[in-house]
């Protein structure tokens, strides 16, 4: 089994940066595709960045393009989300996820594993 532990969360200005990770324990972390997700109250979790095994393919949702940075450190065992331009809308509880798959998906379903989550919170 794969054990995720995200960090570097916590409260930030709107126009702020951050940057999460999320390390993930074992050898076989480079056979999985990774995935970012966030979730606020009330509202469904939502995809917001994803890298392929390889770490060659990247892919982020609209709401975040040109303001967030997903890579990954395979001897490091640790995926990264550096987060800048940070607005009150991007305060959510942020979790990553494995796939067994070198291609990672939109979808939370489509992982297999998942980190207990880090809280960012964004002030206006």
């Amino acid at each position: 089994q794969v054990q995720l532990v995200e960090s570097g969360g916590g409260l930030v200005q709107a126009g702020g940066s951050l940057r999460l990770s999320c390390a993930a324990s074992g050898r076989t972390f480079s056979s999985y595709a990774m995935g970012w997700f966030r979730q606020a109250p009330g509202k469904e979790r939502e995809f917001v960045a994803a890298i392929s095994r390889s770490g060659l393919g990247t892919y982020y949702a609209d709401s975040v393009k040109g303001r967030f940075t997903i890579s990954r450190d395979n001897a490091k065992n640790t995926v990264y989300l550096q987060m800048i331009s940070l607005k009150p809308e991007d305060t959510a509880v942020y979790r990553c996820a494995a796939r067994r798959l070198a291609e990672p998906s939109r979808y939370p379903h489509e992982y297999d594993y998942w980190g207990q989550g880090t809280q960012v919170t964004v002030s206006s």
